[in-house]
């Protein structure tokens, strides 16, 4: 590069430096609770950050301590490239589009934004695990001389990667699928705490010689290779040290190239907003294969638009994701901590029969084109029962799968026909008590932001899950006698099968008489409802 080039390329590195601080600190001038809480959220970065340090630095000696820094420098290199998926307000710099406009190449934007990016809370923290990483892992001159270059690489490994899948991803990131990864980012981040604890969990009762075999294969998977190479080193396997150093080194440099070369099409080809929309007739023949899955009529109709809702909207997506997750999650978890039980499964039927809650309220003010559609208690119910089949074409395979999978898990399938028919009694109880609180207790979602009641709802939000919850519990005693009984009482047992076949008749027919008490209650409230479910 030419004397010039290395001057034009320093001074776009400053700029964008520069224009990073000044966001920053502009940013923090627009309200002292955004500055509160960036002071808040510095405090506890570094305080953990210095834990973390104090933590790998006690490793210090321990003949495992590799076990450990290898893969946490692998999860750390993870988080960075997920998290500008979840969060791609957080950072203005990360959309590479604000500067299409500008006379820059690829090749010094890429080292203006790579420089920037090692400007923030982040970066820091980063360099804060990799320096006790090393102090962790090296033994020897060798090793401290690898770790030198180490630390570097695995840092701007790290950093590169999150920027070139932010930039692959920006049209993406900018979209309404964007939002919906945002939405969702919640949800991830509490199942991968629940997945690093049950880890821990099991780690504790058996020790770090179990990481062994996973730090082996990641000391190979950049930029996790950059730490084994300091392992290598240390352990005397001078031939394999370089290799991943070597190895880090060509992923950075392969990154830097991707990210380069996906600047050079942002920065020359059109946006979605550019391009021709797309033919109806592509769109109609989406519906059409969807409506043959359907019943035919009115009640298909409604069923099509609560599945439509469920895949577009992201508050709808967002609630069942959650519910299926963590449905899953408790039971499963548990029957491998050895502490379930085989009625846990009935979580699932649980937290998904609690979406049929607040039906109306999912559809905000464009509820008022649904009750154009309602003028009499049969048109209601029709409505009520589309809606409920909807929720049903996901919730009975699914608290199925749920409830076989927990049963495998213990080993208990002498219990399985007694959850499945806890599971379809609770599932059609909540069906029964959702439809009604839906008619009695409407109240709006907004659908911009992270909360899920409008001002001033909160107290209607409360009484119609809870107390839904609860009167789903009080109608399942019924079902819940006749389990005791059959454990308890000699020769109970035998009579175990009959509770799958009572369990769905009595669910289903408590969910027909629910839809049934509530729909003259729909009918006449309607205008209550739209109002309620337009607020906010």
């Amino acid at each position: 590069m030419s004397a010039a080039g290395a001057a034009g390329a320093s001074s776009v590195t400053s700029v964008v430096v520069r224009l990073k601080l000044s966001l920053l600190r502009n940013g923090l001038r627009q309200s002292a609770g955004r500055r509160a809480a960036y002071v808040f959220s510095v405090v506890f970065v570094l305080l953990f950050a210095a834990l973390q340090l104090i933590g790998l630095i006690a490793l210090r000696g321990d003949e495992h301590a590799a076990a450990v820094t290898v893969p946490l420098v692998a999860l750390l290199a993870l988080g960075w490239a997920v998290m500008p998926l979840f969060f791609p307000s957080g950072d203005e710099t990360l959309d590479p589009t604000r500067l299409v406009m500008l006379p820059l190449r690829p090749r010094p934007l890429v080292r203006a934004l790579l420089a920037a990016s090692l400007v923030g809370i982040g970066p820091l923290f980063t360099l804060c695990v990799l320096v006790g990483s090393v102090v962790a892992t090296a033994r020897g001159a060798a090793a401290y001389a690898t770790a030198v270059a180490a630390v570097p690489l695995a840092l701007l490994g790290c950093v590169a990667l999150a920027r070139a899948v932010a930039a692959a991803n920006i049209r993406l990131l900018t979209s309404r699928r964007g939002r919906d990864l945002a939405v969702l980012s919640g949800l991830v981040i509490a199942v991968g705490a629940q997945v690093v604890n049950f880890g821990a969990q099991r780690l504790g009762s058996s020790g770090l010689g179990r990481l062994e075999p996973v730090a082996d294969v990641l000391s190979w998977v950049p930029p996790a290779s950059a730490l084994g190479a300091v392992r290598a080193m240390s352990e005397g396997a001078y031939g394999v040290g370089v290799a991943q150093l070597l190895l880090s080194a060509g992923a950075l440099a392969g990154l830097l190239r991707w990210w380069s070369r996906t600047l050079t099409r942002l920065m020359t080809s059109p946006d979605g907003s550019t391009l021709p929309v797309v033919e109806a007739g592509r769109t109609r023949t989406r519906s059409t294969g969807l409506s043959r899955l359907l019943p035919a009529g009115r009640t298909g109709t409604i069923m099509e638009r609560g599945l439509r809702y469920i895949w577009r909207d992201p508050k709808t997506k967002a609630a069942w994701v959650t519910s299926l997750a963590i449905g899953l999650i408790v039971p499963v978890f548990n029957a491998l901590q050895g502490t379930g039980s085989v009625y846990f499964a009935c979580f699932a039927a649980g937290m998904l029969g609690i979406l049929m809650y607040n039906q109306f309220g999912q559809d905000t003010s464009a509820f008022w084109m649904v009750a154009m559609t309602i003028s009499s208690t049969r048109d209601a119910y029709v409505e009520l029962r589309g809606r409920a089949l909807a929720l049903l074409v996901v919730t009975l395979p699914y608290a199925t799968f749920v409830t076989v999978l927990t049963t495998a898990l213990l080993g208990d399938w002498a219990a399985l026909p007694e959850a499945l028919g806890l599971s379809f009694a609770l599932l059609g109880a909540m069906l029964a008590t959702g439809a009604w609180s839906s008619a009695r207790f409407p109240y709006s979602i907004p659908q911009e932001g992270y909360k899920n009641v409008a001002p001033g709802q909160a107290g209607l939000a409360w009484i119609s899950i809870f107390g839904g919850m609860v009167g789903a519990a009080l109608l399942c005693l019924p079902v819940i006698a006749l389990t005791v009984w059959v454990n308890v009482a000699e020769g109970g047992g035998a009579w175990a099968w009959v509770l799958l076949p009572v369990g769905v008749v009595y669910g289903a027919g408590i969910a027909e008489l629910g839809l049934r008490l509530a729909a003259p209650r729909t009918a006449r409230r309607l205008p209550e409802i739209l109002a309620a479910v337009s607020k906010g």
